[in-house]
C-alpha cells in the first residue's frame, strides 16, 4: 500500500462481508485523531465542502468524498478520501485513462466524456451499487455533470487493477493506464468499497499542486 494521511489511530475491528478483510485487518482509522493538515489538504477538504454543497441532494451521504486531483502526476498519490466530519485526508496511488494520456507520460493531458476515447472525465459522480466485474468487485459511478454525463454507458467505474502499484512506479516511473475507469491498487481497493461507494460524492479535476 502507498498512501500518504494525516491521521493516527487504530481500527474498531468491524467485521466485514464475506470475501472482505475487516475493517481491523489494517483497514481505515475510525478512531484517528487528526494531526496537522498541509495546506494542500485543507484545500482539498474545502474542495470536498463546496462540491459537497453544490451537488446538493443527488448524493445520498455527505460524510466523505473521494476528490481526484489530476494536476498531480500518476506517481504520487492523487486520490483523497477528504472526510468533512472528522476533517481528515488520506491519499492514495490512481491510475487515469489511456485517452487522457496517449504517449503515456504518467500526467493527464485531458478530459473527455465521448464514449469509445479510453479518456478520464472530470466532475462530480455518485458512487453506487458494487458488482463483480472483470478486475474483480468494482463500483459503478453515475455521472452528474455535463462533463461526465456519459459515465454510465461508457461503463466508467471504481476498480481495483494490477498496474496501480508502487512497484509499477520504481521498474517505470508511473503507473499504468486505465480505460478511463477510476482504478486503485489491489491493496487500497477495499478502503474505497467500505468508506467512499454506497451514494458518495467522487470529485475528478485538476485541483491544485502540492
Amino acid at each position: 500500500m502507498l498512501a500518504a494521511e494525516n491521521t493516527v489511530g487504530t481500527a474498531t475491528g468491524q467485521i466485514g462481508p464475506a470475501g472482505l478483510p475487516s475493517l481491523g485487518a489494517g483497514m481505515g482509522t475510525l478512531d484517528a485523531v487528526p494531526s496537522a493538515l498541509t495546506p494542500y489538504q485543507r484545500r482539498i477538504l474545502d474542495v470536498a465542502s463546496r462540491q459537497v454543497q453544490r451537488v446538493g441532494t443527488q448524493i445520498w451521504r455527505r460524510d466523505l468524498v473521494g476528490i481526484a486531483d489530476f494536476a498531480q502526476p500518476s506517481w504520487k498519490p492523487r486520490f483523497h478520501f477528504a472526510n468533512i466530519e472528522a476533517g481528515t485526508v488520506r491519499s492514495f496511488l490512481l491510475a487515469h485513462g489511456r485517452g487522457s494520456d496517449p504517449a503515456h507520460s504518467g500526467w493527464l493531458q485531458s478530459f473527455s466524456n465521448l464514449p469509445g476515447s479510453e479518456a478520464t472525465s472530470r466532475g462530480a459522480f455518485l458512487t453506487c451499487e458494487w458488482y463483480s466485474g472483470k478486475y474483480g468487485t468494482s463500483i459503478r459511478l453515475k455521472g452528474l455533470d455535463n462533463d461526465n454525463s456519459m459515465a454510465l454507458e461508457r461503463a466508467i467505474v471504481m476498480h481495483p487493477a494490477w498496474y496501480v502499484d508502487a512497484a509499477m512506479i520504481q521498474k517505470w516511473g508511473k503507473l499504468g493506464r486505465s480505460e478511463g475507469c477510476f482504478a486503485m491498487s489491489n491493496a487500497d481497493f477495499n478502503e474505497a468499497l467500505w468508506h467512499l461507494s454506497g451514494g458518495r460524492l467522487l470529485f475528478a479535476d485538476r485541483i491544485g499542486e502540492y
